[in-house]
């Protein structure tokens, strides 16, 4: 028997057990030989129980029990927005691990404090913006930065999501619970993936215009950002849609070529004409979607980081995305462009 198969398994207690939990990290992380799910917490312990005798997982407490136990080596927080911050401080401050689904925090301020303690700390902190994660924004990103589609000037990109009829708000309608509505639901992991696209360049104004409907959040929002480059970001991001299924693409646009996905399609001048380089795509182990898949591959990471196999970068540009955010805000607020300098 070899030391790696002696190894224990990584101890992990799950803080929140809403959708995603519920569709991703407790299927997920149960069935990895590697990984043993001690504990989960929410406030609302019925769903807490019935979901630990579901996947097996011995131990319901609440979020500070989770923290408090001392053979929890990893947290993956997926409370709401508010608690992210505290949450991931003070699990970071007790020597463990920490996942924090998106966003990291509700401002670039707490940001920067949450990877402050993760440096202090030495543990390994992770964001849950899956998308980077997929094999065809992995291919896109390899044209970019290899400069294969000229110098860029403009990225369009939208996340809309069908209205769905809802018997009461969630905590994601409560601007205090999660920080905004559309945008900071839908833009935040949007934003992101137009900015890791092209390799995070720094911004200099933003403008934002949204719709609010009859909850106290934005139901929707158009940001326009523009890098200090020059690149055009153009963002869109709904709960309304009127569709039959939710819509999510991005487009980047160059001087050489163009990109977008999905599906992934890219383009490039050869010979003096527009040709296909569009590299084939790996499918899925059980026809897994998109969704799923990069998932199971970030968690995968977040484990082998967690058990020394390989490094990871730390989230830092998580500063900046939320500068957007906050300059996002501020312009449909005051009616203006926004500096990020002034914002």
């Amino acid at each position: 028997m070899t030391a790696e198969s002696k190894r224990s398994p990584v101890r992990v207690g799950i803080l929140g057990v809403g959708a995603v939990t519920q569709v991703v990290h407790l299927p997920m992380l149960s069935e990895r030989p590697d990984v043993d799910v001690v504990a989960v917490s929410d406030p609302d312990e019925m769903k807490a129980e019935a979901l630990g005798a579901r996947f097996g997982v011995p131990r319901i407490f609440s979020d500070e029990g989770i923290l408090n136990e001392d053979d929890v080596q990893a947290a993956v927080i997926c409370t709401p927005n508010n608690l992210h911050e505290s949450l991931a401080i003070e699990a970071l401050e007790r020597g463990k691990h920490v996942l924090v689904e998106k966003p990291l925090a509700m401002t670039a301020e707490g940001v920067q404090r949450v990877l402050d303690a993760a440096s202090a700390s030495g543990r390994h902190l992770a964001v849950g913006l899956n998308h980077r994660f997929r094999p065809d924004v992995g291919a896109l990103t390899s044209f970019v930065a290899g400069g294969e589609l000229g110098d860029l000037y403009a990225v369009r990109a939208n996340s809309l999501a069908r209205r769905v009829p809802s018997a009461g708000s969630t905590w994601r309608q409560r601007p205090d619970e999660a920080g905004g509505g559309a945008l900071m639901d839908l833009g935040v992991p949007i934003l992101d993936l137009a900015f890791w696209l092209t390799g995070y360049p720094k911004i200099a104004r933003v403008t934002a215009v949204f719709r609010t409907g009859e909850a106290e959040v934005e139901e929707a929002a158009t940001v326009f950002a523009v890098s200090e480059s020059g690149i055009a970001f153009s963002v869109e991001v709904s709960w309304n849609l009127f569709a039959e299924v939710d819509r999510h693409h991005c487009r980047v646009m160059g001087t050489e070529g163009s990109g977008s996905l999905p599906p992934l399609d890219i383009h490039k001048q050869l010979g003096g004409r527009p040709m296909d380089v569009t590299p084939r795509q790996p499918k899925a182990r059980g026809g897994e979607g998109r969704f799923l898949n990069s998932y199971r591959r970030l968690l995968d990471q977040f484990v082998r980081v967690v058990t020394g196999k390989t490094d990871s970068p730390v989230p830092v540009e998580q500063v900046q995305l939320m500068e957007v955010i906050a300059a996002a805000y501020r312009s449909a607020r005051e009616g203006r462009e926004i500096h990020l300098a002034d914002s």
